[in-house]
């Protein structure tokens, strides 16, 4: 896994990256977080999301895509259901979602660059240690960054 700093929207923009992933819930609420600034800078993603069935938990481990092009940028959303919902207390990252999640983003975007901030260990509460092990394991031989906010 690559680290950079930065944001990740910006990095993306910039042609850092071909695909971009966020995790979501499942009931099309992206009013926090990344899926926020993801939403607002790229309706198209939430229109993915919203294509979907809302409240299915059938989503989990599954993903929506919106194909996004800004001038000459053209960019790949993946929106990553990887958590059912995100109210109450405790993590909401549902680790095995996490997992098929990335199992298809690695076949789905092979060989292409996969930029993605720390999906599941900030509002959804996971660790970040085992959440970076998914990752790695499953986008093994991949061109992948974790962005992270300057400190």
């Amino acid at each position: 896994m690559n680290r950079v700093e930065g944001d990740l929207i910006r990095l993306a923009l910039d042609g850092q990256f071909d695909v971009i992933v966020h995790g979501c819930n499942c009931f099309h609420t992206m009013g926090a977080g990344i899926a926020k600034a993801i939403a607002a800078e790229f309706p198209e993603a939430l229109a993915a999301d919203r294509a979907t069935s809302k409240g299915d938990r059938d989503k989990l481990g599954t993903v929506s895509v919106a194909e996004v092009i800004r001038g000459s940028r053209r960019l790949t959303i993946v929106n990553a259901y990887t958590q059912f919902q995100w109210r109450g207390r405790g993590p909401k990252v549902d680790y095995d979602a996490l997992r098929r999640c990335f199992e298809t983003i690695a076949r789905d975007f092979d060989g292409q660059r996969i930029g993605y901030p720390m999906i599941g260990a900030g509002l959804a509460g996971g660790d970040w240690d085992r959440i970076a092990a998914i990752i790695d394991a499953a986008l093994v031989g991949q061109d992948h960054t974790l962005v992270v906010l300057p400190a």
